[in-house]
């Protein structure tokens, strides 16, 4: 199963993705992980996203290309993969295809979360990871049972500042102006499943399963 996962920030993209990569047996690509790792390890790579995440702008393309088409390619991906914060944009996704063409494969869904606007700002505002394991919690969906403390390992949890109200606004106006047009994109390739990410995250899980293996 070749897949990846749209939606804006907020959207549940995260949790949605631990999931489908458990039923499916694929490993979870997230160009964001990637992108906090670099950062958390001070690398060159790491100084120059920080500087566009932190302003709540996308990371330009030629910085994320060569990483995805390196990661696609290892034995791991050989049964598939869910991309997570790739593509962003058409010029992306025209790479993506041309590289699992190359390839002798190509994707089998894109998978669209959706909600409204004022409901993105307040899941991201609430998120929280913990320091140590990066487990993921919300104050006030999926708060931790202490306050302030991972219940997996015990670590702090803190809110990132791409999370922040004022980052999240712009993120998302971000995302409409320049990642929506994917949505176009692979509705024309008749790959496109949308998802009502407003439920609960068991009913939005169960929405994307029904719709892949219909």
């Amino acid at each position: 199963m070749r897949l990846i996962l749209l939606g804006p920030p907020g959207a549940g993209k995260g949790t949605q993705a631990s999931a489908i990569v458990k039923r499916y047996n694929i490993p979870h690509i997230s160009t964001g992980d990637i992108f906090r790792m670099n950062i958390k390890e001070n690398t060159p790579l790491g100084k120059e996203v920080k500087h566009y995440l932190d302003a709540g702008l996308l990371v330009p393309d030629e910085l994320v290309v060569d990483i995805v088409k390196d990661r696609i390619k290892k034995s791991d991906c050989k049964n598939g993969f869910l991309l997570d914060g790739y593509p962003r944009t058409i010029k992306q996704a025209e790479v993506l295809d041309e590289e699992l063409a190359k390839m002798g494969t190509k994707l089998d869904a894109a998978i669209n979360i959706f909600l409204d606007t004022q409901l993105l700002i307040e899941r991201a505002v609430g998120r929280r990871l913990c320091k140590n394991c990066g487990a993921t919690y919300h104050i006030k969906f999926h708060p931790p049972k202490q306050q302030g403390i991972c219940d997996k390992c015990g670590g702090e949890l803190y809110q990132r500042d791409d999370d922040k109200e004022e980052t999240i606004k712009k993120r998302i106006e971000v995302y409409i102006n320049q990642t929506k047009p994917l949505i176009e994109y692979y509705k024309n390739r008749e790959i496109l499943v949308n998802i009502d990410g407003s439920q609960s995250i068991e009913n939005t899980f169960d929405q994307i399963i029904n719709a892949l293996e219909k």
